[in-house]
């Protein structure tokens, strides 16, 4: 896959009970096959398979759990589909059973931290691996974020993150970075994250973003008065479709989005925008 002329879309399938945007609407195999179907013929690029929710203050998943949860989806939609799927987890073993049963892109948002096998894994399939920025863990990220360099830090970790999978021989033409929209991040640092984007030029690896329907969007576009705009509101996939817009312009690579059609569209406007020359 190139990058570069063409916006890549990631579409997301939660095979989950509590993910926050969609949990519990594609929990059974049959649903989330048919939700990436859908996805694959709207357009994604990528197809991003998660059997672990890593929401803000959320508890870990059992191995076996998650294995149960993802293996059946990632077995018929890989027979399926001609795109690429991705597992996204953080376990050696979730990964090594999704590649056999399928999948060729390992997301980590542990940049390799959290299990020291799941380097291994990536090498030894050569596999492209995502390095996500987080702070703390999902279930502490978000209690209280600060930094003193908010751009300097994230850019120290990402450097720190791809070193440790070179060191674990993964090739740097198969590293991919994410500065994490949402993971240990207040309103203003997300905003400031995709405003910043051509900072991480400098990293030389692609990049991915995904601010699909997160909490920053919603706060942004709720009354002062009301409660939390729930993630499935159009009103949210608007505003989500403004985060993509300005997120290509800053340089994405990826993005990682759970309605493709919207984002499709949107993407298809942007890209000829930059490719447009006078006649």
């Amino acid at each position: 896959m190139e990058f570069g002329h063409r916006t890549r879309i990631m579409g997301v399938v939660n095979v989950t009970p509590d993910s926050f945007s969609d949990g519990g609407k594609f929990l059974t195999t049959e649903a989330a096959v048919a939700q990436g179907q859908k996805l694959a013929a709207e357009g994604a690029d990528i197809l991003d398979i998660g059997g672990e929710s890593t929401r803000p203050f959320s508890d870990p998943v059992p191995v076996d759990v998650e294995i149960e949860r993802v293996i059946p989806v990632i077995e018929q939609l890989a027979a399926e589909i001609s795109i690429p799927i991705s597992i996204d987890t953080m376990k050696a073993e979730v990964a090594q059973r999704a590649i056999n049963a399928g999948a060729s892109i390992i997301n980590d948002i542990s940049a390799l931290r959290f299990d020291p096998d799941l380097g291994a894994v990536a090498a030894d399939c050569g596999a492209p691996l995502v390095l996500m920025h987080m702070l703390g863990s999902p279930k502490t990220m978000q209690l209280s974020p600060s930094y003193t360099d908010l751009i300097g830090e994230i850019s120290d970790f990402l450097k720190d993150a791809i070193k440790r999978a070179e060191l674990q021989g993964i090739a740097k033409s198969n590293i991919i970075i994410d500065p994490g929209i949402g993971f240990g991040k207040t309103v203003s640092h997300n905003l400031l994250l995709i405003r910043q984007l051509p900072s991480f030029a400098a990293l030389d690896a692609p990049i991915l973003v995904g601010p699909s329907r997160k909490v920053f969007i919603r706060k942004l576009l709720k009354d002062a008065h009301s409660d939390d705009i729930p993630p499935d509101m159009p009103i949210v996939e608007t505003g989500t479709q403004a985060a993509v817009a300005a997120a290509v312009l800053c340089g994405a690579h990826i993005v990682r989005v759970h309605d493709v059609a919207s984002t499709w569209a949107t993407i298809r406007i942007l890209d000829a925008m930059r490719a447009a020359q006078e006649d």
